[in-house]
């Protein structure tokens, strides 16, 4: 049967099936289809204009014949309604606005039944607290468990929920990042949890070194398990404060990445000290819609001034929405 799809380049194809899956626009009715060189994602209906600008630049709409296959009951057939979870390696994490208990267990059991490779459902308890950045959960069904491995963009991520943050909602901005660093340059990851930022640049980006810091004694732990894991051996794991370890580093990072948003603004001092000339920080932050990025920039050149440098915003993206009126936004700055 003929239908809608997405036809992209299999190397692009993991990244245009979680753009789709975000848009809620990939079809599980038929079976993903591929060829020598390229995949085949149907869709339910046309992407806009807008949508389109989402994929990447190989990813082109197209018309393909594909195997319809026999549906399973989803989740949302069997509960009514559509459970709020995320999938992290084979942890089901339920949402963070936690249902009551009696609702929590039923998604549980419907999802260990529907969902194969979940062995574990866990629900939050807490929001993400602490200097270290981590929540406490309630095992709902399944193995007793908080720790798992993750798969995301070819490399595997050891990792400990109740221990280090880590969510996959920020895979394709991970990627997106990936895309600036050039061979042969040094990243310094100021906030680097496991590492899947480090360890995927680390990997793909062939930098001559990823500086990879983090406080949390625990996500070091588990960051230094997976440099090996992955086969990387261009990454610098160090368990301290950001602030100390920029002065060791000074004037070296032709990329600084910081992904800690709701306090990275504290850190720009530090950010630019590391950051040579003409080196880009990549600077997240939560922030309120009527003021996306303008306060953020001002912090940024703000910092650069106290020590005689300037800046040059390069880009400027909301990455997600945080919480209602709220975003979480990344920009990309040259510091000449």
């Amino acid at each position: 049967m003929k239908w809608q799809c997405i036809k992209v380049p299999k190397k692009e194809g993991e990244p245009t099936r979680r753009v789709l899956l975000e848009l809620e626009i990939l079809d599980h009715s038929v079976k993903i289809a591929s060829d020598e060189k390229f995949l085949h994602l149907p869709l339910t209906r046309e992407l806009t204009s807008v949508e389109l600008e989402k994929l990447p630049e190989a990813a082109e709409p197209a018309v393909y014949e594909f195997e319809v296959q026999e549906l399973k009951p989803t989740p949302e057939d069997l509960l009514g309604f559509s459970p709020g979870y995320e999938v992290i390696g084979d942890i089901a994490l339920l949402e963070d606005e936690a249902p009551v208990p009696e609702t929590a267990s039923k998604i549980a059991d419907v999802l260990l039944w529907t969902q194969p490779n979940v062995k574990t459902v866990l629900k939050p308890l807490t929001p993400v607290i602490g200097e270290f950045r981590v929540r406490e959960f309630e095992v709902v069904a399944g193995e007793v468990r908080t720790e798992t491995t993750h798969k995301e963009y070819g490399c595997r991520y050891k990792i400990d929920l109740a221990k280090a943050y880590f969510t996959p909602r920020l895979s394709t901005e991970r990627s997106r990042v990936l895309a600036w660093i050039q061979e042969g340059e040094t990243v310094v990851d100021m906030f680097a949890g496991v590492g899947p930022y480090s360890i995927l640049i680390a990997k793909k980006a062939s930098p001559v070194k990823v500086v990879a810091i983090d406080k949390n004694p625990e996500a070091v732990r588990l960051l230094r398990e997976n440099i090996p894991l992955n086969s990387v051996k261009n990454i610098e794991a160090i368990e301290g404060d950001a602030r100390e370890e920029a002065k060791k580093f000074a004037g070296t990072a032709d990329h600084v990445i910081m992904n800690l948003p709701h306090s990275a603004h504290e850190f720009l001092d530090s950010a630019v000290l590391l950051t040579k000339p003409g080196g880009i920080i990549h600077y997240y932050g939560i922030t309120p819609e009527d003021d996306l990025f303008e306060g953020s920039i001002k912090m940024v050149r703000e910092a650069a001034e106290r020590t005689g440098r300037k800046i040059e915003v390069l880009e400027k993206r909301t990455v997600r929405s945080y919480a209602p009126h709220q975003y979480n936004i990344c920009i990309e700055v040259r510091i000449l």
